[in-house]
């Protein structure tokens, strides 16, 4: 009786043990800690990664330039978003006052051909002491909230420009003011006698109060009719003064990205060819731009932030301009391939603008902009998002003809997908999107691995993962983009550009989630796929180094490691493993090829990106909640021990002694 009883329990036991090993369990199992080890052979480097491999996009959505990157306050700053009949529509200008007493309107009395709208202020009382119907203290007029309110902080400067006329003499104020009109954080007052033709007016505000939510105020006490026109306020200390917003523009500057893509994105194309971006209608003076409605994230921008800006804003960040040009297609419409001829100048015109001479029609009106140094484009792309609209390929080849024949060296990106496929026309890149979940986008780090060797290269120029379970940015997103990237510097043979989309969210607009910046009138942070992407910085212009990966526990480990050199010439082994699995990994890594001793403790950091929960997201109140965290690597050397916490990115740069290469 007692030996059946211990046989049947040794029996169980074994079932039990057996039935454990055979079960594949959910993804959100945590079981005990596991063990992977990496091999990285120094002696066998593989090739040189393209200096623009990690790079940013930047399109025109979630106000990303219009009440973003670009530093203008005033918003419809030009009266031209209603569009242009008369009256229109000057929202978010607002009259201030009682309403009996001014009677605003909009008419085609502006001095510019392009924008022809002003605003038509009529102002019925007066202060004077002959007048019975007076006007209050404050006065009565419109105000500006901006995009949701606007900046001002103590202490700085704000330049005020508008354009006035009136048949009359004026006494305007013009004030910064909290969002009720109260309290006064700057003000000026503009007395003049002869306007009855259009005047610039130009002052400079300093704050002596701060106000995140505040407007623009421009009121009179003085009977009399005053029309305004391309009323602007820039902050004073935008990015060398080139109307960046400082601190957008340092979260860019410190990526340290290879290229920028601009201005889109679905921009480029529009709803209608009507309301596409066209770049001659963004150069010259601000005031002489017409603007233009974004049809496709339904929102005016009045072209600030232009062609001229984009490429100023590509070489102030010492990255490659890519620009991405409409072809004649948009979402509703399209121009025939027979027809396509006065697009196609229109880009030629375009590259002469970045990169003809001071003496050439188009570069010297880039010189006449400040710019008479040529720009350094080399990329440009046909469309976006279009290879299967009608006429992309006849209108494409018309463009690449032209191009090619015009400028040789120009690197041409097709819209069509050559990763699976020889395209059928010819082109240096082809773009590649992909917006996927958390776990497809981990498993597409390998997508690359087949893909054909020696025809047109990638540039996945918009990658991000989406959906419910990607928040608005968290922990799980950017590890999964993690893994892919490291599949694109495993494949930079194969793959010239990457940029995660979009890029700038204001959290009063968002028209897509998730994005890398969130920002207000005031805060921006950056979400753990920000930070993700720092990660990689360094990676531009690397050396790949050979490096091969055991884990027999799944497929959730994926690495790479990466030579470079810092700016003061020291060699680093960086070395990501990104673990997007739940259990914590004990893992060891092995070295070949260094001398012995030659990987130095002092100067060789761990950097982790992790937090308690994988759907952990960064805010405005805790914006580094979900950051690298970087430590001393104490036991650096040619073989150690790390431990891979679940869900994280794990960075390890060793620092090399000079010399201690081992020659094969």
């Amino acid at each position: 009786m007692e030996l059946h009883h211990c046989f049947s329990s040794i029996l169980v036991s074994w079932l039990v043990w057996w039935c454990a090993s055979c079960i594949c369990y959910p993804d959100d199992v945590v079981y005990a800690d596991q063990t992977a080890s990496l091999n990285v052979d120094f002696r066998s480097s593989g090739q040189k990664i393209p200096d623009s491999l990690f790079g940013i996009s930047f399109e025109e959505i979630n106000h990303a330039g219009a009440g973003g990157l670009w530093a203008e306050l005033v918003n419809n700053r030009g009266f031209e978003a209603g569009g242009k009949n008369t009256p229109s529509n000057i929202d978010p200008w607002t009259i201030m006052g009682d309403e009996s007493l001014l009677v605003v309107s909009t008419d085609r009395s502006s001095c510019f051909d392009r924008n022809e709208i002003a605003l038509r202020m009529e102002v019925l009382c007066d202060n004077t002491e002959s007048t019975v119907n007076s006007c209050p203290a404050e006065g009565v007029g419109v105000y500006n909230p901006g995009f949701w309110g606007m900046n001002i902080e103590k202490g700085k400067t704000y330049k005020v420009i508008m354009y006035v006329r009136s048949f009359e003499s004026i006494n305007i104020s013009i004030a910064l003011t909290g969002p009720n009109g109260l309290p006064t954080l700057a003000k000026s007052e503009i007395i003049a006698e002869h306007v009855s033709n259009w005047t610039k007016v130009e002052v400079m505000l300093e704050a002596h109060e701060t106000n995140h939510n505040s407007r623009l105020q421009l009121t009179t006490t003085r009977k009399g009719v005053i029309w305004f026109d391309q009323v602007s306020a820039m902050p004073m200390d935008t990015f060398k003064g080139h109307g960046f917003r400082s601190d957008l523009f340092k979260l860019l500057a410190d990526l340290h990205p290879g290229f920028i893509r601009f201005p889109g994105g679905s921009f480029v194309e529009g709803q209608w060819l009507m309301n596409a971006f066209r770049w001659k209608e963004t150069i010259g003076s601000w005031e002489t731009r017409a603007g233009h409605f974004n049809d496709v994230w339904r929102y005016w921008t009045d072209d600030g932030l232009g062609q001229f800006e984009f490429l100023q804003l590509a070489e102030d960040l010492g990255a490659l301009p890519v620009w991405v040009f409409n072809n004649g297609i948009s979402f509703n419409d399209v121009v025939d391939s027979s027809t396509i001829y006065p697009f196609v100048q229109e880009i030629l015109d375009g590259i002469e603008f970045a990169r003809g001479s001071p003496e050439s029609p188009w570069g010297s009106i880039r010189a006449s902009m400040g710019h008479p140094k040529n720009f350094d484009l080399r990329y440009v792309a046909i469309g976006n998002q279009d290879c299967w609209r009608k006429n992309y390929r006849g209108n494409y080849l018309k463009f690449y003809s032209e191009i090619k024949s015009a400028y040789p060296d120009i690197q041409i990106v097709s819209n069509c997908d050559g990763s699976s496929q020889k395209l059928d026309h010819p082109a240096d890149l082809y773009d590649f999107h992909v917006y996927r979940d958390a776990k497809s986008m981990f498993s597409m780090a390998n997508y690359f691995d087949h893909t054909m060797r020696g025809g047109p290269k990638a540039f996945v120029s918009e990658y991000a993962v989406t959906g419910n379970e990607a928040g608005r940015g968290n922990l799980l997103a950017a590890v999964a983009e993690a893994g892919f990237l490291i599949g694109l510097e495993r494949n930079s043979d194969v793959v010239e550009m990457a940029s995660k989309a979009p890029l700038f969210v204001n959290v009063n607009n968002q028209g897509f989630n998730p994005d890398a910046i969130v920002f207000n009138s005031w805060q921006s942070y950056g979400t753990p796929s920000y930070w993700m992407q720092h990660l990689f910085k360094n990676s531009n212009g690397a050396i790949l180094v050979n490096s091969t990966l055991h884990y027999s526990s799944g497929n959730s480990l994926i690495s790479s490691a990466v030579s470079w050199k810092s700016n003061d010439g020291k060699t680093y082994l960086r070395i990501k493993i990104v673990n997007f699995g739940n259990n914590k990994v004990n893992a060891t890594i092995s070295i070949d090829g260094l001398k012995r001793n030659s990987v130095r403790t002092n100067g060789s950091t761990q950097i982790v990106l992790t937090s308690g929960n994988v759907m952990d997201e960064n805010s405005f109140n805790k914006p580094t909640k979900v950051a690298p965290v970087r430590s001393a690597l104490k036991n650096a050397s040619n073989y150690m021990k790390v431990t891979l916490s679940p869900n994280s990115i794990n960075c390890f740069d060793l620092l090399i002694e000079s010399g201690s290469v081992w020659e094969i």
